[in-house]
């Protein structure tokens, strides 16, 4: 999950992003769950975009069982020092498909949900873990079934294997939309200090944007789209902080391997709460998330999508910002159990979910 910077607008100006990292609000108020304290980092940009994935065949292998590290605090704002991977084997069962839908092009929010309780019952799902590698492949055999070209990325970073996929569909200027997949190994914003080691279910921060990417692959419509969009299910997102981890590790893998130049770049995170408010985030390229806000009035959306500015957030959209591409976080960060084991599925909505994939729905097929 991402963390929160205090940087006014906090936008990328003259080349350089600073980033502090803070609550803050157009009101003065802080959001509702307590943040750590992270030394304050400046990230430059890199130059030119070098862009599109140099990505694998995906594979239904599994890594062994890589130790998670024990959570551990202190800032942990390196950037990633990525190696070759080498394939592992694991013993993970893989997970069966939620629901078998009849062909329809509409988002349903039910379906999704579905999705979203798929993912809680493989179990918490860090990087590394035989869980997360499990989710990937369930992820790829979404994909597949969905009649998506799916790749995927994997790499290393500090001794443990991370995996990004890639869904490919349509033809035109590329759009990328993005989620992370993994979920935090450690429940640090707990108030019970015996729980803050805990692996957590991640319903929201981490499953809600998954399910709302596979039920876009099913609804899509590739005749329709005037652009190539790519699903992104980024691993290696939520473990910053913890060990010497940054955050969105595997989404600045994927930002520095592009070797094409996409148009956009939406990431969505934590969009399941049932409390859904979507306010504009600092960082974010307004002209992009004022395209996206209007989408969502249109479509009756006003009162959960709120054209104001309230956050400035550390996410996946990072990395591509860092490279000039436009990008938007849609991110409901007034969630009371970020980064803790109440973070599950009962906090999660349908009509959350919904109201999210319509939105990116219309949008990406009316585009033009």
């Amino acid at each position: 999950m991402p963390v929160l910077l205090l940087v006014g607008l906090g936008l990328l100006t003259t080349g350089i992003v600073s980033l502090f990292v803070a609550s803050q609000s157009t009101s003065g108020n802080p959001p509702s769950n307590p943040s750590a304290d992270v030394a304050a980092t400046s990230i430059l940009p890199t130059a030119t975009p070098s862009l599109s994935p140099a990505v694998t065949a995906p594979q239904n292998t599994s890594p062994t069982s890589t130790p998670t590290p024990v959570p551990a605090a202190g800032p942990g704002r390196t950037q990633p020092e990525v190696e070759e991977p080498t394939p592992i084997l694991s013993e993970v069962q893989e997970p069966i498909s939620p629901l078998n839908v009849s062909p329809n092009l509409s988002f349903s929010g039910d379906v999704a949900y579905q999705h979203v309780l798929a993912q809680i019952a493989i179990g918490p799902r860090p990087t590394g873990s035989d869980a997360g590698w499990a989710t990937g492949n369930f992820i790829i055999a979404e994909l597949d079934k969905a009649g998506w070209s799916a790749e995927s990325q994997e790499f290393l970073f500090k001794g443990v294997k991370g995996r990004n996929i890639i869904g490919r569909k349509g033809s035109g200027p590329i759009i990328i939309i993005g989620a992370h997949y993994d979920t935090r190994p450690a429940a640090d914003q707990e108030q019970d200090a015996a729980l803050r080691a805990e692996w957590i279910d991640g319903a929201n921060d981490g499953a809600s944007g998954v399910a709302v990417l596979l039920e876009l692959a099913r609804v899509l419509d590739s005749e329709t789209l005037k652009n190539e969009v790519w699903l992104a299910f980024f691993d290696a997102e939520d473990r910053g902080r913890l060990d010497g981890w940054p955050f969105s590790v595997g989404a600045r893998q994927m930002a520095q391997e592009l070797t094409v130049n996409p148009q956009a770049v939406v990431v969505v995170d934590m969009i399941g709460d049932a409390g859904q408010q979507l306010y504009y985030e600092h960082n974010s390229t307004d002209e992009l998330s004022i395209e996206i806000w209007a989408v969502a009035a249109e479509l009756g959306y006003q009162d959960h999508f709120i054209p104001e500015f309230r956050h400035t957030i550390i996410d996946d959209h990072i990395p591509f910002l860092e490279r000039l591409i436009p990008a938007v976080d849609i991110i409901d960060f007034d969630y009371p159990y970020w980064h803790t084991v109440e973070d599950t599925a009962d906090k999660v909505s349908p009509e959350s979910l919904e109201r999210v994939g319509r939105t990116l729905q219309v949008w990406l097929e009316e585009k033009q």
